[in-house]
């Protein structure tokens, strides 16, 4: 313990009962949990297999292994280390057949999800672009542990919708007959599990009976629920997070499970760890102040030993050009003064579209990048081809994996032969697999096409039987067979090559499930880059140097959230999120004119920037135009924006002569320039010209 702080080692002393651990950022939660499990192990006794230690990502769950390893110098392969998604796949691969699956299902990632989910909106002759939307909700309907029937059967609960319940239903039948489960069934289904067989529970409960959760203020509700099973009994849970960083209410996410923490399990102990070791003072004061504002929080102060360090600086430019040229141009200098490497920056921002304007800049002044959360390795089409040819040698009920490859490459099998194979499985109920040996025994399809499907269905037998002993072994044998390598430019042929490497000595199965269960927003990148990426994607991320860009009404805090309490304060724990990333220097920055979904809009200081305390926070501005914005210092040393004169006070009702009603939110501008902002109950939310509106005050 002597590398720990007194309420780092007060988390660990305790091993009985339930405990909250509140880790304030950056500070060293995956040192305390981490220690914790080696203390258990090693002053409890307790076997390294009896601690289900879970967070959520690869990554974190990979560096959490390694350092326990190292503590406690054993292997840890054997061990309930890793993602919720990854414990629930090692439940289900043993115990889903009590669920009417077979053990050898396959796991279908997000592009497998979306690529059914289009297949069954063209059959129902619902329109395909949609799929993304449907794909959402199903997402959080999962989320919430509601099933087809049980989203039927709610009527106007869930936002029930005839079309999705429909296509809902169906997606379900075709995973179940395809021996597949999605992402989020991993949980549901364990859930499912669980509960209907008392046996199998129990069975988990005494033989993992301590539970460690990282990142709790993460959890949605079937994950929650999961979790309360498996702790249920014993009640040696361990829960380590921060309220303050809930920032994933759009995949279900719900703070008030750590908020309630206590309330589900009395005679919780909680322990507060505000040492932060990555930040600066002045950073982390900036940052309080921002989060701080929310009122239903759980209550933490920040503090450092590094010292103040260097001031936050927000610089308020004319628009969005300028303000990436304004990064860009920070960025070189830093560089230049050998003040940090590229890898040493990130540039974070609200929307993907933002990022546009920062490249330009970056390429125009000839500064390397990459972009967090872009396409990732095991998503790039050669990749997901094999993959799927793996898939469907393991499983060859597996639908969505056979229409991927049953043309790649091409053998000549177009979409007429394909919609006869479907219609033909449909009619027998039965995969596509056998449907495409029914008809070639049954001369259902004509000579040619007949020949062809016989020599696609005697290669997957073939790789079928051979008994490769490791993943590697068959996708060089999968890459052999249908000359894969010799049809790929260079690019594509490395990615194979390191694909089938990467198989060397694993487990097919163990391989398939770590490829399904891959986030694309986790896969590294080398060399030294500036990271840019969305404030979403920059949880669990740290650099020394952090540009937060776009700090404006309606970008942070998002428009979509104003008006709402609640979404408004996770706009304020996602600014807290991104501020809490830098390490020593923190650059803000806005734009008064900015182009947002083909518009370009005036733009005005985000409300977070009134929040900042003058002690530790510089500002600049550098707006060439006349403004009708200034920002100034009160005597409470907090910034405040001043208006001119506007013709509509915010709150006062108008008429629009087509939209009807609405209320105004804010008014801003001058002279010909000036806009409004109105919420119409029946559109939403509307930026308009006073001089094109035609309002009427009533």
């Amino acid at each position: 313990m002597q590398d720990l702080n007194p309420q780092q080692k007060q988390a660990l002393e305790i091993t009985d009962g339930p405990i909250l651990v509140l880790a304030g950022a950056g500070s060293g939660k995956t040192r305390v949990i981490t220690h914790k499990f080696a203390h258990l192990v090693k002053t409890k006794k307790v076997s390294p297999d009896a601690v289900l230690a879970a967070t959520f990502t690869n990554k974190a769950a990979n560096e959490m292994r390694e350092r326990i390893r190292a503590l406690l110098g054993k292997d840890m392969k054997s061990s309930w280390i890793g993602t919720l998604h990854s414990q629930c796949s090692r439940i289900l691969r043993k115990d889903i057949n009590a669920l009417g699956y077979g053990n050898d299902f396959s796991i279908y990632d997000e592009d497998d999800r979306c690529t059914l989910i289009r297949h069954i909106l063209k059959e129902f002759k619902i329109y395909e672009a949609l799929y993304k939307g449907v794909s959402s909700r199903m997402n959080l309907l999962k989320a919430a542990l509601v099933g087809p029937e049980e989203f039927l059967s709610a009527g106007e609960g869930f936002g029930f919708d005839e079309k999705l319940a429909k296509v809902y239903v169906r997606y379900q039948d075709e995973l179940k007959r395809s021996n597949a489960v999605d992402f989020d069934d991993l949980i549901m289904l364990t859930v499912k599990l669980l509960k209907e067989h008392p046996k199998i529970l129990a069975r988990y409960q005494e033989q993992l009976p301590y539970v460690l959760v990282d990142e709790f203020q993460d959890l949605n509700y079937a994950q929650y629920q999961l979790v309360k099973l498996m702790a249920q009994k014993n009640r040696n849970i361990c829960a380590v997070g921060d309220d303050d960083q809930s920032i994933y209410k759009f995949r279900g996410a719900d703070v008030q499970h750590i908020l309630n923490f206590e309330k589900d399990f009395p005679k919780t102990r909680v322990v507060r760890l505000e040492r932060n070791y990555r930040s600066t003072q002045n950073i982390l004061d900036a940052s309080h102040s921002v989060i701080s504002m929310i009122a239903n929080r759980k209550s933490k102060k920040l503090w450092t030993e590094r010292g103040n360090g260097e001031m936050v600086n927000f610089c308020w430019l004319s628009s969005e050009e300028e303000e990436a040229k304004h990064i860009a141009k920070v960025i070189k200098e830093l560089y230049l003064k050998g003040s940090c490497a590229y890898k040493d920056i990130g540039v974070l921002y609200r929307v993907n579209l933002q990022s546009r304007a920062i490249e330009d800049a970056l390429r125009e002044m000839g500064l390397p990048y990459h972009i967090v959360g872009g396409i990732s390795f095991y998503q790039r089409k050669e990749v997901k081809d094999l993959i799927a040819y793996v898939r469907l040698v393991l499983n060859h009920e597996d639908n969505v994996s056979l229409r991927r490859i049953i043309n790649t490459p091409a053998r000549g099998i177009g979409a007429a032969t394909l919609t006869k194979l479907e219609n033909e499985a449909k009619k027998k109920s039965i995969c596509l697999y056998d449907a495409i040996k029914y008809c070639i025994k049954s001369n259902g399809i004509i000579g040619s096409t007949r020949e062809k499907l016989s020599l696609f269905v005697h290669l997957i037998d073939k790789l079928s039987s051979d008994h490769y002993k490791t993943a590697g072994d068959l996708l060089k044998a999968i890459a052999d067979k249908i000359d894969c390598l010799g049809q790929l430019d260079e690019e594509r042929k490395q990615n194979v090559i390191e694909l089938m490497a990467s198989g060397e000595g694993r487990d097919m199965q163990d391989f398939l499930d770590k490829v399904s269960l891959m986030s694309s927003h986790e896969q590294a990148s080398g060399g030294n880059l500036i990271s840019l990426m969305t404030l979403h994607n920059a949880k669990g991320l740290e650099f020394p140097v952090v540009f937060l860009s776009g700090m404006e009404e309606g970008l942070l805090p998002y428009f979509k959230s104003i008006g709402n309490p609640e979404e408004v304060a996770e706009e304020r724990r996602l600014c807290y999120v991104g501020m809490t990333r830098a390490k020593d220097i923190l650059f803000l920055s806005g734009a008064r004119k900015r182009k947002l979904y083909s518009k370009l809009q005036e733009q005005e200081p985000s409300r977070f920037l009134k929040d900042l305390p003058k002690a530790c926070c510089k500002w600049i501005e550098k707006i060439s135009a006349p403004q009708t914005i200034k920002v100034v210092c009160d005597n409470r040393k907090k910034y405040e924006v001043k208006k001119t004169h506007v013709p509509f006070a915010a709150g006062c009702r108008v008429k629009h002569p087509v939209w009807g009603v609405g209320v105004v939110r804010d008014c801003y501008g001058d002279g010909e320039e000036q806009k409004v902002m109105v919420n119409f109950p029946q559109i939403g939310l509307k930026r308009l010209s006073l001089k094109m509106a035609n309002l009427t005050k009533i």
